[in-house]
């Protein structure tokens, strides 16, 4: 079985006006490209791929603004606003897609950011590395200061958890704010970098993590342990 993987990060109920939410998305699009120049322009979705590419999304506040009006929940306002792009790709085993949910101040739904990578090919071989997927991480973290947020297998994460809830869980990759807590001393191979004064990554491993690998099973099950005892697994609403 071949062995998938994503990104996402998330943050609790907080109203955000589309402006506010433009100026976020703005700092998320100029900070991607620092992670791999797949990553270095988008387009709106559309009918087809032909569609998409006549509609790129222009790293400008004020078009930026237009486009997160567009998201809005016609019928919920607090729900906040919705913004997917692509990244262009030539072929569909090279696509990237954003999903993400903004401005919203209600417990019924979180907000989110959340990535659908590359499995194979050229783009995935160089995404799907700690260095690609933490700089990831950290232009999310810097642009939209979530709460937690994870890029990791997601075999590994069906394995550990049968339903699995943002915040509770270990894998690859993760960022905590500094608002839920203060990361204890991890063990070796493990990382620990600050991103700014907003929070920590957490690399469990320099290679790529898989679940074909005990070390690592076992490696993000210390790590599980450590976090949890410390009180940073929480499920993100419980937080708010």
């Amino acid at each position: 079985m071949e062995e998938t993987y994503y990104a996402g990060a998330y943050w609790g109920a907080r109203r955000e006006s589309a402006a506010e939410c433009a100026k976020r998305l703005e700092t998320f699009l100029s900070g991607l490209p620092s992670a791999d120049p797949a990553l270095a322009r988008w387009f709106q979705l559309g009918k087809s791929r032909k569609d998409a590419l006549k509609r790129p999304i222009v790293p400008n506040h004020g078009e930026l603004e237009q486009l997160v009006l567009r998201g809005r929940d016609r019928v919920f306002e607090d729900l906040g606003f919705r913004v997917r792009g692509w990244n262009g790709a030539d072929a569909d085993e090279d696509a990237v897609d954003f999903d993400v949910l903004c401005g919203g101040y209600t417990d019924a739904v979180s907000n989110v950011c959340v990535f659908d990578l590359p499995n194979r090919g050229a783009h995935a071989n160089r995404i799907l590395t700690a260095p690609a997927l933490a700089a990831t991480l950290r232009a999310t973290a810097i642009a939209w200061e979530p709460e937690w947020a994870i890029a990791t297998s997601s075999t590994h994460r069906d394995l550990v958890t049968s339903t699995p809830k943002a915040g509770t869980f270990v894998g690859w990759i993760m960022y905590l704010s500094r608002r839920i807590g203060t990361v204890p001393p991890l063990p070796a191979p493990v990382r620990i970098e600050a991103v700014e004064d907003k929070g920590s990554l957490i690399i469990l491993t320099s290679e790529r993590f898989t679940v074909g690998n005990p070390e690592h099973v076992e490696l993000a099950e210390r790590v599980r342990e450590l976090l949890g005892r410390a009180g940073l697994l929480k499920p993100i609403q419980a937080r708010t």
